[in-house]
């Protein structure tokens, strides 16, 4: 049996997994994402963000203003505007979940040192 799962969906989920983790591949979700920020930042009606891109580009500013740098407001602006849910069925999740459980349950947390520094 392959380590790698899938569940589909209106976004699809891979799972995969590796030595010591579970590893959740949002890649559907991630271009859904990425066409939402396109999406912001082409909007006719509301150009302010594309306008804080081109802010951001242009300057050479670099000092935070009121503790939040330019970079990051914009970073916090298109988040807001994206993505950031992916709907399962109830039949999905249960998919989803049992594919979880049965990879968490193969992997194996290495054991805690028994405390003592090495001197």
């Amino acid at each position: 049996m392959s380590d790698d799962q899938n569940t589909t969906g209106p976004i699809p989920v891979y799972v995969r997994v590796v030595p010591t983790a579970v590893v959740l591949d949002l890649e559907a979700l991630t271009r859904l994402v990425a066409g939402d920020m396109v999406d912001a930042l082409l909007d006719p009606e509301d150009t302010s963000l594309w306008d804080r891109l081109h802010e951001l580009a242009d300057t050479e500013r670099t000092s935070p203003q009121d503790g939040v740098l330019p970079h990051e407001e914009l970073v916090a602006a298109l988040a807001d505007r994206c993505s950031s849910r992916v709907p399962l069925t109830p039949g999905r999740a249960r998919d989803l979940a049992t594919t979880l459980r049965m990879l968490a349950d193969r992997l194996t947390i290495p054991r805690q040192q028994d405390g003592r520094w090495a001197a």
